[in-house]
């Protein structure tokens, strides 16, 4: 019963450690996936400051456009008051004033619309200035979180190591027989020992056979649940350690060994 007793001991820890081991890999394996969604948003940051700057500079292009036609327009009026001057009838005069008069109404199109699109460059210069501003407060958002990935990957490859070094040390203390069976059952499952208690084994809550229940406290074999095959354990109010003296009597005082 002794030799039992060490064994589950030693499973119990056993099964600490995988389960912590789990949680290491799987931050691990989570840390990238995490990265990778800041630079994601990076993206989007780029994107928005790109389109602000896009609109900003389609902007420009039309005001530089505008007051191209304006100067166009200019030279066209000068030209028909040149051609005015030598007008021979007052048909022709009113032709070239009417030419004039319309050229001049292009004008005022163009300083019109040129004026909305100086007051419209304001708020769009605006964008653009506080997108690039978000886009570098992301930026080196995203790098402070890489640099606490890294060394957050970094110690959980040295916790990860240290635990499988132990765990390689206590797979040699344990019976080949108990590890075997632990090993098959937690392939399927991550938990592989229950404690059995008030006669149910704690995972799947199926009742344990009273007979059965009695051989899980006198802990003289490794016994599995019948439904769920985990291992079943009795968790006497002695720690293991205190407990080679014989089945430890119920109701008796003393430490309960941690399952988590």
């Amino acid at each position: 019963m002794k030799d039992v007793l060490r064994d589950l001991e030693l499973i119990v820890r056993l099964q600490g450690l995988d389960l912590r081991a789990a949680e290491l890999r799987k931050e691990i394996a989570a840390l990238p996936k995490e990265v990778a969604l800041i630079e994601k948003a990076l993206d989007a940051h780029q994107r928005k400051l790109n389109g602000d700057r896009a609109v900003l500079a389609s902007n420009q292009k039309e005001r530089r456009q505008l007051d191209g036609d304006v100067q166009v327009h200019q030279q066209k009026i000068s030209k028909l008051r040149d051609q005015m001057s030598g007008a021979k009838t007052n048909e022709q005069f009113r032709a070239f004033q009417n030419e004039i008069n319309f050229v001049e109404q292009q004008i005022k199109k163009c300083e019109d619309r040129s004026i909305e699109l100086m007051l419209e460059s304001e708020a769009l210069d605006q964008n653009a200035k506080l997108s690039e501003a978000a886009l570098k407060q992301q930026r080196e958002k995203v790098e402070h979180r890489k640099a606490e990935a890294r060394e957050r990957t970094l110690a959980d490859q040295k916790q990860l190591a240290e635990l499988l070094a132990e765990r390689k040390l206590i797979c040699t203390e344990i019976s080949a027989a108990a590890l075997g069976t632990y090993e098959r059952v937690a392939r399927k499952s991550p938990n592989a020992v229950s404690e059995a208690s008030n006669g149910r084994c704690t995972v799947c809550r199926l009742e344990i056979r009273p007979q059965l229940y009695q051989d899980v406290k006198k802990c003289e074999r490794i016994i599995q649940c019948e439904n769920c095959r985990r291992i079943l354990h009795y968790n006497p109010p002695v720690a293991f350690d205190q407990a080679g003296s014989g089945p430890p009597a119920l109701g008796g005082s003393g430490t309960r060994v941690d399952m988590t």
